[in-house]
């Protein structure tokens, strides 16, 4: 087994990692959309299925972009689709919205676990203590 620059949270439906693993991405699995959570992205989207969904960096736009961005990720998953979402590396912006989405679907009872599982799938993960303060008031201590 090759050492993927993505990572399955779900098995088979839902990926997250950097925006350099799409293109493996793309040719080893069916994606039918990719959320985009760079809080800026100055050049076109990376594919053609690519949504700009950004988790942002202002404490006060934090909590809400969270937020939509989880609801949109299972929404798409409770649709049947499959699902990829990226940062530029993986592990900030992707680790937090992986921790949520395992507390969203009930994978996780908390904060704390998520980040622990989203760790063990994607060992890079580095939420950063902004954003798990952000998870910690969407999801409690």
């Amino acid at each position: 087994m090759t050492n993927k620059k993505y990572k399955a949270l779900v098995t088979d439906r839902i990926f997250f990692g950097g925006v350099d693993a799409i293109d493996e991405l793309m040719a080893n699995e069916k994606i039918d959309v990719i959320y985009d959570l760079r809080a800026t992205v100055d050049s076109p989207l990376p594919s053609d299925i690519s949504v700009h969904q950004p988790l942002l960096d202002d404490e006060n736009e934090q909590d809400k972009s969270i937020r939509e961005a989880v609801n949109k990720v299972v929404e798409a998953y409770k649709e049947g689709k499959n699902v990829y979402f990226h940062c530029n590396t993986g592990r900030g912006r992707g680790g937090t919205l992986a921790a949520a989405t395992l507390l969203e679907l009930g994978k996780a009872e908390n904060v704390e676990e998520a980040e622990l599982m989203t760790e063990a799938i994607r060992p890079e993960t580095n939420i950063k203590p902004a954003f798990k303060e952000a998870l910690n008031r969407l999801y409690g201590k």
